[in-house]
């Protein structure tokens, strides 16, 4: 058994597909073919079963699938190892970030990378739930997200302002008024990201303070949805600003003037706190923090 036979089948195994996996590893679907029906022979049982069309683990499969990540993550947290030994700011960075943080995160990644090349980063991004299921399996050494989770044992730092502001077309009878009270936009429809959503759970606590219900909503699962909505004249809807700079830029999306608003915010970096960070990760996390 070789990693390189061990490389492939975990690619096969995450795709259930050769040709996929193939792709992915800039190899023919035959190559891969034969490295697994090598390994297969090494294990002395199949590792896939084939039902139709589609491929699927054998328990076999799901064993060795299950030990290869370990193995991986072994060699992986050597290396880390090595370089740490050495005082090297290389290696891999795991981070995961909320979908509203791609409109800012990518230039501090750049800043980052020019000084610290050898970086490898490996970035997710998710909603704000399957961000904080990632942080909770530890499989990220860093997060960032707008609202703190309140029920899990993490360090979270703020290191940038997240003003939420609340959107309208252009051509809406709003746009014009001043201090708008929060009683008044109750009446509008409001669109919103699911529930969980940092920005959503902000808007039913403001909503909640002031002794009101959400008006009616329409869901939609993304800012990029959001502001096309908002665009449309389907609603008006609430945002962090950072989302919007290039449409308020264009005057296709206008900013209202309500009470209470913007809800002054923070983005935060977070880790599990019992987490052991490589050097890679402190050495982002200090660059994040004192970075302008």
């Amino acid at each position: 058994m070789t990693l390189r036979q061990l490389t492939l089948f975990k690619a096969v195994a995450q795709h259930l597909s050769f040709t996929r996996a193939a792709a992915e590893l800039c190899l023919t679907q035959p190559a891969v073919s034969i490295q697994i029906k090598q390994l297969e022979g090494h294990m002395g049982m199949p590792l896939f079963e084939q039902i139709g069309k589609r491929i699927f683990l054998t328990d076999a499969g799901r064993e060795l699938y299950a030990a290869s990540d370990d193995i991986f993550n072994r060699i992986e947290s050597l290396q880390t190892s090595l370089n740490e030994l050495q005082g090297s700011i290389k290696g891999q960075l795991k981070l995961s970030v909320v979908t509203t943080a791609t409109y800012f995160i990518p230039s501090i990644f750049k800043s980052f990378l020019k000084k610290y090349p050898e970086v490898n980063l490996r970035l997710t991004v998710r909603n704000r739930t399957n961000v904080l299921e990632r942080l909770t399996n530890n499989e990220e050494d860093l997060v960032i997200m707008g609202q703190v989770p309140e029920q899990l044992h993490v360090t979270a730092q703020p290191f940038l302002d997240n003003p939420l502001v609340v959107l309208a077309p252009p051509e809406h009878a709003l746009v014009k008024k001043s201090k708008i009270s929060l009683e008044r936009l109750s009446k509008e429809t409001i669109l919103l990201r699911e529930v969980g959503s940092g920005t959503r759970i902000a808007m039913e606590r403001c909503f909640a303070s002031h002794n009101l219900e959400l008006p009616q909503i329409i869901e939609l699962g993304s800012s990029e949805a959001i502001k096309q909505g908002v665009i449309a004249g389907l609603g008006i809807s609430v945002l962090s600003k950072h989302a919007v700079n290039l449409e308020l830029e264009k005057g296709i999306i206008k900013l209202l003037d309500v009470e209470d608003f913007p809800l002054q915010r923070n983005w935060y970096v977070a880790h599990l706190t019992e987490k052991e960070m490589s050097l890679v990760a402190r050495t982002f996390l200090e660059f994040l923090l004192n970075h302008k």
